[in-house]
């Protein structure tokens, strides 16, 4: 399984901004605003606090194991799996999500904040764009803990990582 990286996810980001803001401001020449749902933000800090709780919960499992902890509960390694496949996923999304209001969000700041109705578009726009940063990094903190330490291969180097 491979590591997130950092340069797809701002790129997809951008190419994702760049889109939604053309099309936002072909939306508005029809006569019509583009709109970012309230909930949108919510949504977006939700599944990053569901990332972030699972994270944690692993991490305290996996430190009980490491650390022989008498009754301590065991993580199994298909979990960990999945649960790594479900950050990285959620990272993938909402780096899509966050570029497409954020491109909505700079068409509402260059038409002008002087609307009440593109003032609270732009603020939910930018609430989006910050919990789906909070999604990255929450599935960044993911990998990180259900990352396996470096084992040494069979001759010896070292240099044989895996993930769980």
């Amino acid at each position: 399984m491979k590591q997130l990286r950092i340069g797809v996810l701002v790129g997809l980001f951008a190419v994702a901004g760049v889109l939604s803001w053309a099309g936002a401001r072909l939306w508005d020449s029809f006569g019509t605003l583009p709109s970012v749902p309230v909930a949108a933000p919510i949504v977006l800090a939700v599944i990053a606090a569901a990332l972030t709780a699972t994270a944690l919960s692993l991490r305290a499992r996996l430190r009980a194991q490491r650390e022989r902890r008498p009754g301590a509960k065991g993580v199994d390694p298909l979990l960990a799996a999945r649960a790594v496949v479900f950050g990285q996923a959620s990272a993938l999304v909402a780096a899509l999500v966050a570029g497409m209001y954020g491109g909505v969000g700079v068409f509402h700041l260059i038409a002008g904040l002087d609307v009440d109705v593109r003032r609270d578009q732009a603020i939910y726009a930018g609430a989006s764009v910050l919990a789906g940063a909070c999604v990255v990094a929450a599935a960044f903190f993911m990998e990180r803990v259900c990352k396996l330490p470096e084992d040494e291969d069979d001759d010896g180097s070292g240099a044989g990582t895996s993930r769980a």
